[in-house]
């Protein structure tokens, strides 16, 4: 069986958030967690995803993950992102902090 290509990351996708500065007296507190971990799109990675998380993958693009809001509803399941997409979210997180 072909491994999940996959590694764990917090898409947070921090840069694409507004900074808000928090008032002195109220207490900051950090985004969501939003799991998403690299797939394959074959079918025994989706099988192996299924088994290990109790649901199908869900795939996401880098745009989707970029337009995230802390106020978005977070998930329970990690997404998925494809391999192409993921190079997308680098390299489009990495223009946004340039910025």
């Amino acid at each position: 069986m072909r491994a999940i290509r996959a590694f764990a990351a917090l898409a947070v996708a921090a840069s694409a958030l507004s900074a808000v500065p928090a008032i002195a007296h109220e207490t900051a507190q950090a985004a969501p967690a939003r799991p998403v971990m690299v797939c394959a799109t074959d079918a025994a990675t989706r099988r192996a995803f299924t088994r290990e998380h109790g649901a199908a993958p869900v795939f996401i693009t880098a745009r989707e993950v970029l337009a995230l809001r802390a106020s978005d509803p977070t998930w329970a399941t990690p997404r998925c992102i494809t391999a192409i997409e993921h190079t997308r979210l680098v390299n489009g997180s990495a223009y946004a902090r340039a910025r």
